[in-house]
């Protein structure tokens, strides 16, 4: 009877201890499952989230982490076309006006493609004066052709913005108003055109910067519209 105790004793030992591991095991999986579940949970994150932008009302964009900003967009120009003296006088009058400047500002140049409309509608408008098939069919072609251009991206643009912030308290709307107007008069003192921009191409604007393929030739509608049928 002896002999026989150690055995079952055993056996039962060497059951117990798999019932035991079993059940650690289960307890493990479902533990790391749930924190895993867990990780991912908090680290999703909304577009508005990933952009930092909570609100864009007027020329101000509201961020997430307290500040307002505004921008100024300058009109490019080709500096080749300018005369050596026209040239100096040019960078001594931005000097002269940037040296002004006591806050912070960014300075902003981004690519889009370019906007091929007007050129389109003048070809559209030609083929519908013309009486010429083969004219018709060479303006045809020209569309399809600077058409590809626009849509691949191989042909870009450059924009610049200058952007101006303060964080955000009770007068930081109307202190940042001032700064932007002020920047804006020392930007055209210094023959540059500019314009303050706001809320839907501060809208293209966040488009082209987080996604550089974005096609500015199609509208961004930002208010709330009711479609009517017509019968």
């Amino acid at each position: 009877m002896k002999e026989l105790i150690f055995p079952i004793l055993m056996i039962f030992i060497c059951i117990t201890g798999m019932i035991a591991l079993q059940i650690y095991l289960k307890y493990s999986k479902n533990k790391a499952v749930s924190n895993a579940r867990k990780t991912s949970e908090g680290s999703k994150k909304s577009a508005q989230d990933f952009v930092n932008v909570k609100d864009i009302q007027d020329i101000f964009l509201y961020t997430m982490d307290g500040y307002i900003i505004s921008y100024i967009k300058v009109q490019s120009f080709e500096k080749d076309l300018l005369s050596e003296t026209e040239k100096k006088v040019l960078t001594k009058k931005s000097t002269q006006e940037f040296s002004e400047l006591e806050e912070g500002f960014k300075f902003i140049a981004v690519s889009r493609p370019v906007d091929i409309t007007p050129l389109v509608i003048d070809y559209a408008d030609l083929m519908k004066s013309s009486s010429n098939p083969i004219q018709k069919q060479i303006l045809r072609n020209e569309i399809a052709v600077v058409s590809d251009f626009s849509l691949s991206g191989e042909v870009v643009q450059r924009e610049f913005y200058y952007m101006i912030w303060e964080k955000e308290n009770e007068d930081a709307e109307a202190d940042l108003k001032k700064r932007v107007n002020d920047l804006q008069e020392k930007l055209s003192k210094s023959g540059f055109k500019c314009d303050i921009i706001k809320k839907p191409d501060i809208i293209r604007l966040c488009n082209l910067v987080n996604n550089p393929a974005f096609a500015t030739i199609e509208g961004t509608d930002t208010e709330v519209t009711f479609p009517f049928l017509e019968y």
